[in-house]
């Protein structure tokens, strides 16, 4: 068994093999005790997007024998209405920045991270999320994301890393976490 690599994405391949995880883990395709044990990723990616997505600024991926088994992607700003669904969040970060008085904070959303079931429990997530920091840190001050309640696997990884409450609230019947992880 080959180790585990944790790289930025360079090649179709890569991108195809994360919209494939992606799709194994989206909420609308598990059980409810999947869900409640193992988590669930919300948003759909198209190639098109994350290949956009990507040329801006490289997701991060966790490979082993020459498959994605981890992905972190890096959504800028400038793709808020790229991915409709996401639109909301980057409206509700924009309102609540204001309100805490960090409009001015240079910052960049986790797309979504996801890690394949047979490696989670394993550092995967960690590792990945370390390797975000180190290659994004030089050019930004945090990171945020949105972390539906329900998901309490990716919650409480969330906050082990270090990610804090920015803010709750609820968003078409669902309760969210808008969640920030400081570097500098």
């Amino acid at each position: 068994m080959g180790e585990i690599i944790y790289k930025r994405v360079e090649t179709d391949t890569e991108l195809r093999q994360i919209l494939e995880l992606q799709k194994l883990n989206l909420k609308q395709n598990l059980s409810e005790d999947f869900i409640h044990t193992e988590g669930f990723v919300y948003v759909e990616h198209t190639f098109a997007v994350l290949k956009r997505m990507n040329e801006a600024c490289p997701h991060f991926i966790a490979i082993k024998e020459n498959q994605v088994i981890g992905y972190a992607l890096c959504m800028l700003e400038r793709f808020r209405r790229d991915v409709p669904v996401l639109e909301g969040m980057f409206n509700y970060i924009d309102k609540v920045l204001e309100s805490k008085e960090l409009s001015k904070l240079h910052y960049l959303v986790m797309g979504q991270i996801c890690v394949d079931k047979a490696y989670r429990g394993k550092g995967v997530f960690r590792n990945l999320y370390n390797n975000y920091r180190l290659g994004l840190e030089h050019e930004y001050e945090a990171v945020i994301t949105e972390v539906n309640a329900k998901n309490l696997r990716s919650l409480e990884a969330h906050k082990a890393i270090g990610f804090e409450c920015l803010d709750r609230h609820i968003e078409e019947n669902d309760h969210w976490e808008l969640i920030i992880w400081k570097w500098n």
